[in-house]
Parts: C-alpha cells; structure tokens; sequence
C-alpha cells in the first residue's frame, strides 16, 4: 500500500510541475509565433547603378534570411546601367521571399531600367500620378546613337535606317522584357512597344491596359490590398497576410553609400587625378611618403570604380596620355608643347570617359574644362618653382663647399690647412706659391676628395717662399 501511494503521491507532483512550467512560458514567444511575418520596404531611388544593384541584392538576400513574407522595391528611377538592371532582377527571380515592385510616391517614375524591373517583379503597382515605360536600350546605357528611320530608305530597302548594331541591341532589349511579360503573365505587346517606341502610361491606363496588378496610394494600402493574394516564386507558393504585418524600412549601409559616391563618374575621374597627383609628388621628391601613400589609395579606388561603369578605354587611355604629357613638360625643354598637348589629350579623354548615356552617369562639361584648367595651372606652377630652384646656390654636398670663404690655420710645403665652415680642411693653392700667410681668408674653388683647392681673396698677404 505504501508503494502505491508513494507512486501516486510522485504522479500527482510531476503533474503540478508540469503545469508550472506551462504556466511560466513566456507570452512574448506565443505572440510572436503567432504574429504575422515582416515585410521589408527598400527603396530604390535615382539612377540604377554598380551601388543600388549591390543594395538591392543584399535586401533580398537578408529579406530572405530574416524570413519575411514580402519584399516592397520603393521605385522612384530614370533609369540605369543595363549589368546593374540585370543583377537586380536576375536576384528577384531567384528570391524565395515575393517581390513587389511599387511606383511610389506620387509624382515618381520607373523610366528605362525601371520598367524591366517592374515586368520581373511577382507583383507591380502604382500610386497615383505616377508614370512608367520609356525602355529603348539606348536608355538603359547599351550604347551607340538612335536614329530615326528614314521613310527613302524603307521603301527601297524594306528596312530602317539603324545600324546593326542598334537593331541587335533593340532585339534583344525586346525579347527580354517579352520574357519578363510573359514569365508574369503582364501584357507583352504593350512591353515591346515600350522598347521599340519608347511609349509610357500613366497608372490608371497601366492597370487597364494589364502592365501592372493593382494600384494604391501608400505602402499601407498596397499592403491592405495584397492581403490574402496567392504568388508564386522560386521556392513554391506563397499566401500573403500582409494587413497587420509589421514593416522594415532598410536603408543603404556605409558600403552601399560608399559604392554609391565612388561610382559617380565626376568623383572616379577626380579620384584618379588626385592618385596621380600624389604619385607624381612622390616620384619627384622621395621620401615624403605620405603624397605616394594617398595617391596610390586614391588611385586604385578610382580604377576600381571605373573598372563598375561603362567607360571607353580610348577615353581613359587619352586620359592617361595627357598626364604623361604634362609631367614630361616639367623635365623636358619643350617650351609648353607638351603641357599644351597634354591639356587637349586630358580634356577629350575626360569627355569621351563614360561610354553611355543614361540619365546621373555623365562627366558635366563644366568639371572637365576645371580639371583641366586646374592641372595645367598646377603643372606649369611646379615648373616655374622648379626652374627656380634649379638657378639656386648649392646648400648641401660637395657642390656647396664651392665659393666658401675659410680661414688659413697653417701652411705646409705645398700645401696648408685652412678653417672652412667651422672644419679643418686640408688645403692646396690652385698656382704654385699661392698660399697666403696664416690667417689669411681663402675661397674654395674646387673639391679633390677631402683636398679643397683654395686661392687667396684679393688684397690678403701671399706666402713669400723661395
């Protein structure tokens, strides 16, 4: 009886335990398994470059991480550079997170790059005011001139005008985002037409015509509005309860923002001339050490920002020749011939340095007229100082003992000793018999080893040997 009751008795204080422990499970936990996943907003905004791709990607990829159930890309771009649009979408297809492209605020625009973005996302909306299309390939930076067909040349050839450079460019910016239509299942007649005619919709006619899904005035709403809705992406099907999920708002980090600024052409090209800058004090006056330092940082942070954008290597190559051309003016007598060349070569190079023309990407006219302006006063400046120094007396070696005056101490045959400089010289006269007396003042015209050559100041005593 009594094993039973104690098996009882230890039966019934497991059971109150366990309670306890329940009882004491934090409410916190329940909550939030309970609660509804996060959904990130990230926004992209100005020209779609090396910077915004590489943020873009690293959301998706922590939006991914993080486990959340959507992913806002904020629009509001003129644009961008074709490898940076293709990064972005090629790591939107491949999220596992659903990805809404939403053209916002009021007043904004998905221009060019945008709209390719836009196709590729799983869902795509618009506020009101906003505008999107406009995708010809010379915008998105493919290169190369557009121009207009000419009526002569299709009668007689059947055929427009354009290169086939262009045409390929243009065949293949159409089948690309006909695949992105079709892939969303968005009308692709009217994408291909934002390509070849470079036409644009407003919101509402963008969802009447099937381009984008919805439309709403803020990230709230879009969120009200895709509660509930099915979509599919790389890692399966998905169901969005997107009403009450709590927001993160990502920001571009200091690498994103450093990216960001060193990527701007004006800041690689002055980037590049300051590492040149700095290596050319350098190599003219050794052991500064800091000016070579800081120039060859300088310099491999703005070729490595140049190697991330569409440059022509004519254009840096002219670029590179200018600068040869102006640091030889310094040590070559060519009486400006060089500086003045160098100035031409630098100033076409930096206009020819970018090879596109998408909106945010270009070198203003008026940096490169500054930069050009300011070598060639920096550069002729540095030879007049030093031709300057070159016409100065000697301060330090042999060459400075020469013209010395000194002291003679005591003379020999043949030769004395004379006070130069506050040391002891052995020295000899430059004519036989031409040492003066003891304390007599001498000039150094010469230098043989540790033997000055000396000769008597006009007016002091000579030495009368026999």
């Amino acid at each position: 009886m009594r094993t039973k009751f104690a098996d009882w008795l230890w039966s019934r204080i497991g059971c109150a335990l366990l309670s306890m422990a329940f009882a004491f499970v934090p409410m916190r936990a329940v909550a939030a398994a309970l609660a509804p996943a996060p959904v990130v907003v990230i926004p992209l905004k100005g020209a779609i470059g090396p910077a915004s791709a590489d943020f873009v990607v690293r959301s998706l990829a922590r939006a991914a991480d993080e486990h959340a159930q959507l992913a806002v890309l904020e629009l509001d771009t003129p644009g961008g550079l074709d490898l940076s649009m293709r990064s972005i979408i090629q790591a939107m297809l491949a999220s596992p997170v659903p990805v809404a492209a939403f053209i916002a605020p009021s007043g904004a625009r998905a221009a060019s790059a945008g709209t390719y973005i836009t196709y590729a996302s799983h869902i795509a909306a618009m506020a009101p005011g906003t505008n999107l299309g406009a995708a010809s390939p010379v915008q998105l930076g493919m290169g190369g001139p557009e121009r207009e067909p000419s009526g002569a040349g299709k009668a007689a050839s059947g055929t427009d005008s354009q290169s086939t450079e262009t045409r390929k460019q243009m065949q293949d910016a159409a089948a690309y985002i006909r695949g992105l239509a079709q892939l969303r299942g968005r009308n692709a007649q009217w994408a291909e037409r934002a390509v070849r005619e470079a036409v644009a919709l407003s919101a509402t006619e963008a969802l009447e015509q099937k381009v984008i899904d919805l439309t709403a005035n803020d990230i709230p709403d879009l969120l009200a509005k895709l509660d509930g809705r099915h979509v599919k992406t790389a890692s399966g099907d998905h169901v969005l309860a997107t009403k009450q999920a709590p927001l993160v708002l990502l920001q571009p980090d200091w690498r994103s923002r450093f990216l960001a600024t060193i990527t701007d052409p004006s800041v690689a090209l002055i980037l590049m001339m300051i590492g040149m800058y700095g290596l050319f004090f350098e190599f003219a006056n050794p052991g500064m050490v800091l000016p070579g330092v800081a120039g060859a940082i300088c310099l491999l942070v703005g070729l490595f920002a140049l190697q991330l954008l569409p440059i022509s290597f004519v254009g840096l190559g002219l670029i590179v020749l200018g600068m040869g051309f102006l640091v030889a003016e310094m040590f070559l007598p060519t009486f400006g011939s060089l500086g003045i060349g160098g100035i031409i070569a630098f100033a076409i190079g930096a206009l020819m340095l970018i090879d596109t023309d998408v909106p945010g990407f270009g070198i203003p006219i008026g940096l490169v007229v500054g930069l050009a302006l300011f070598t060639a006063l920096f550069v002729f400046t540095v030879s007049a100082v030093a031709l300057k120094a070159r016409k100065r007396p000697v301060v330090s070696g042999g060459e400075a003992m020469l013209g010395t005056i000194g002291v003679m101490l005591a003379h020999e045959s043949g030769s004395g000793w004379a006070r130069v400089h506050g040391e002891r010289w052995r020295v000899q006269a430059a004519t036989p018999r031409a040492l003066p007396q003891e304390g007599a003042r001498v000039r150094v015209i010469s230098r043989h080893g540790l033997t000055l050559t000396v000769e008597p100041l006009e007016g002091e005593r000579e030495a009368g040997h026999s």
